[in-house]
């Protein structure tokens, strides 16, 4: 260790050991570097005198800065613009892409063999907005579904590249949010996690779900049940920009949410999380509320804003109906070949309100299909109807492509005849990989 510093003499010649002496205090240890301390003796009586460390302090500060004339202060420093710190505020991430105003048109691909297959389905329909499903839709999964890291990147890379936006999951049809049975609950509750999980792994920007069946509960204990259910589901999930989407029912049999002001008590009850709301063009017809005419349009949109509140609203399912007004069934039909007709969808589609173009517009809007697929080309062909009943040049299909070949066909007849559902996109059968020799 370095001694003492030995300039601290004054002008009487006197060095730092002796003055502090004098002036009453003694030193510290010869061998100690650091900043200087001095404990006072103790005078007359046991009190210490105090006068002679303030004179030696005063004197050691005099010394000190006397002694430090070869390194002199230097006023009015000035600096170099370069050398100066300015700190750079945190620029806030901007609105994706796909929020820029342009008319969203989206369809439910498959992921059948790889979740890169719904993103390549989506481009080559003509479609620039997508829908799927994060896993199966009709089984209860028996351990935590995770999607492959690396599926993950090549999946949200893939999708900026193709610049398709929003992406919307659907969840788990047998999730029932507002099940009184324990048991049910509690693996929908858990189910449901799952969806939001994986859609936060993917990058969705929706994940829309059921609000489910009461049973024998009334309604305003379903409600407050499936209030409860989703904020179970989405604690501990941080779900950034992603949002949580209740859609609106066809209203069969128990089913909550087919009176918009049932979904609207809904989202109000899970205002924290910042929910919103699906509406499904079908159900809404189903449920009643008469879309297909121009003063019916008018009334459901007014009611939509007042009730709901047209803002909360960013994904419409867009599908025909092969039920009639009111028949409270969900049975989807292709564009044009239902009961609302193509007339009616010309007009949703026109309508600012409804729309996705500032000022009236909702930025971002979404309009998927979940129509069926009865032969190959019928999604490229709903895709293709709703850019020409919207009045937009899309950005054009691949010619001859769809998610279903006649191999599937063959496979859709044979499940029919099983009596298994087979109704749309959303439900095509999984490619079988061809064997190897």
């Amino acid at each position: 260790m370095m001694g003492a510093p030995k300039a601290l003499g004054d002008s009487t010649g006197m060095n730092w050991k002796t003055r502090m002496t004098q002036a009453g205090c003694v030193a510290q240890p010869e061998g100690f570097w650091g900043p200087l301390r001095t404990i006072p003796k103790l005078g007359h009586g046991g009190e210490a005198d105090l006068s002679g460390v303030v004179e030696w302090r005063f004197k050691l500060r005099e010394k000190v800065v006397a002694g430090m004339a070869e390194y002199p202060l230097i006023e009015n420093t000035k600096f170099e613009a370069d050398d100066e710190y300015i700190p750079v505020p945190v620029v806030e991430p901007g609105p994706p892409a796909w929020m820029d105003g342009s008319l969203r048109i989206g369809i439910h691909t498959s992921i059948s063999g790889s979740y890169l297959n719904a993103l390549e389905s989506a481009k080559k329909l003509g479609a620039n907005a997508l829908q799927i499903f994060s896993a199966s839709p009709r089984m209860w999964q028996t351990a935590n579904v995770r999607i492959p890291a690396s599926d993950v990147a090549a999946f949200r890379a893939r999708r900026e590249e193709l610049g398709l936006g929003p992406l919307v999951i659907h969840a788990n049809y047998l999730i029932n949010l507002a099940a009184s049975q324990p048991m049910l609950r509690t693996r929908s509750i858990q189910a449901f996690h799952e969806e939001l999980v994986r859609g936060r792994e993917l990058g969705a920007d929706f994940v829309v779900v059921h609000p489910g069946s009461r049973g024998e509960s009334s309604t305003e204990q379903a409600i407050a049940t499936i209030i409860e259910s989703v904020k179970q589901a989405a604690r501990r999930v941080p779900q950034e920009k992603m949002r949580i989407l209740i859609e609106n029912t066809a209203g069969m049999g128990t089913a909550v949410g087919s009176r918009l002001e049932e979904v609207a008590a809904i989202v109000r009850g899970l205002r924290e999380i910042k929910a919103a709301v699906c509406l499904d063009t079908a159900h809404l017809f189903a449920a009643g509320y008469d879309i297909k005419s121009e003063i019916g349009l008018e009334r459901a949109i007014e009611t939509i804003d007042r009730v709901i509140g047209l803002e909360n609203v960013p994904v419409f399912h867009v599908n025909d109906s092969k039920i009639p007004l009111g028949g409270r069934v969900d049975r989807h039909e292709h564009i044009g070949h239902g009961k609302i007709g193509a007339e009616a969808f010309e007009r949703i589609l026109r309508t600012a309100r409804l729309g996705s173009a500032a000022p009236l517009g909702l930025a971002g809007r979404a309009f998927l299909l979940e129509t069926p697929i009865d032969d190959p080309g019928d999604d490229r062909k709903n895709v293709a109807k709703l850019w020409e009943l919207a009045g937009v040049e899309g950005p054009g299909a691949e010619k001859g492509f769809s998610m279903m070949t006649s191999a599937m066909k063959r496979q859709k007849k044979e499940l029919e005849k099983q009596g298994k559902k087979f109704a749309s996109s959303r439900h095509l059968p999984a490619v079988k990989s061809k064997k190897k020799n």
